[in-house]
């Protein structure tokens, strides 16, 4: 890449993060929260719909983020610093709905606004000090040094040296945009031991968890509650990822999945059951014997697959038939749970499920 294009690329986030308005002094902890609960759960909900594109429900969130006492400029630096994570179109389209609501609203409280850098700021020394930290180690993404020098230097540097949000508060604004993403796994839990880094604590992360779900972001509150499990390692309260019942532990059948699931009888003459998958989880390879087993999806994402073809993508109205003697598996995504309906038709006087080796984290890993 042409130092041309470098610099078009940092000079475009320059000109984004210009548009929050003009500097002042403030003096603030960067390694803790700035907000109150209340105004942290209306950022959690503002973040994640800017990620999610849905304008109408941001507008709602940036109302109520108003009503929280978040002002104009926090919301204006949250929405601005999201395009490194979510990308130009969708930090403009939010910045445009927070421009609508404040016309709408007619007077706001602007709030205060960043200090002035310091003369001779490094920004590449000081980003790569606060990426370290973050990461909890050094990090040098070799493979493209391009991308290193703007996480370094841009992101890490020139965005979180802007005093108006704290380190703390950015981690919380990125954990937030990154559970309604869906494929981002990995830097969703990266960020959740980075906000731990930069002084979230555990209670607050399960705070914005809270909040997602509070929302009715059910799906991404599930994925952020997977991403914190890998990291913290603890048990958050379990509830249905969707208007689905949960039902039990699938204790009976454990043995046979990689990972959590759950079962719910919905009527016991047909057999109707509701099959809940937490992120990652799939059951082993198996074949049905005398009996099609049908699959609807209903809720969240994931894979059916037959032995010998490519992996079938699971969302919500997908139905599979399963024909009978055909040995396959199905499961959720890495990043999603998944709820399908299922059921057997055609069955025969005696049929049985024959279960077979698990699904290897080589085969399943290869699934985007």
């Amino acid at each position: 890449m042409s130092a041309k294009h470098i610099f078009t690329i940092v000079a475009a986030g320059a000109m984004l993060l210009a548009a929050c308005g003009k500097k002042t002094n403030t003096d603030k902890d960067m390694n803790t929260l700035s907000f109150n609960k209340e105004q942290a759960a209306a950022m959690t909900v503002i973040a994640c719909h800017e990620a999610r594109g849905d304008q109408s429900s941001l507008a709602v969130a940036i109302g109520e983020g108003f009503d929280a006492g978040l002002t104009a400029n926090q919301m204006k630096e949250a929405l601005s610093q999201l395009y490194a994570y979510t990308g130009f179109p969708r930090s403009l389209n939010a910045l445009g709905t927070l421009k609508k609501v404040m016309e709408q609203r007619g007077d706001v409280e602007m709030g205060a606004e960043s200090s002035p850098l310091p003369g001779g700021y490094d920004a590449l020394k000081q980003g790569t000090e606060v990426q370290t930290k973050l990461s909890g180690q050094p990090f040098n993404y070799d493979f493209c040094p391009a991308e290193d020098y703007y996480l370094k230097a841009h992101l890490f540097g020139d965005i979180f040296a802007r005093d108006l949000l704290t380190h703390a508060d950015r981690e919380l604004v990125t954990v937030s945009a990154l559970s309604g993403l869906e494929g981002v796994m990995p830097q969703l839990v990266a960020h959740v031991r980075g906000a731990l880094n930069m002084g979230v604590t555990e209670e607050q992360l399960h705070a914005i968890q809270s909040a997602l779900y509070d929302n009715r972001l059910i799906e991404e509150s599930m994925r952020l509650e997977s991403a914190i499990a890998q990291v913290i390692g603890d048990v958050y309260p379990i509830a249905s990822p969707s208007a689905w019942p949960l039902g039990e532990p699938n204790d009976a059948y454990a043995k046979y999945f990689t990972g959590q699931s759950y079962l719910a009888l919905l009527d016991s003459v047909s057999g109707l059951c509701n099959v809940s998958f937490e992120p990652g989880c799939r059951n082993n390879w198996h074949v049905h014997h005398g009996a099609v087993q049908v699959l609807i999806c209903v809720s969240g994402r994931g894979w059916y697959q037959e032995w010998g073809k490519p992996a079938v993508e699971l969302k919500p109205g997908v139905t599979i038939a399963v024909p009978e003697g055909v040995k396959h598996w199905h499961g959720a995504a890495k990043d999603s749970w998944m709820q399908h309906l299922t059921y057997h038709a055609n069955a025969k006087p005696g049929n049985s499920n024959e279960w077979l080796e698990p699904v290897t984290d080589e085969q399943y890993n290869t699934l985007q």
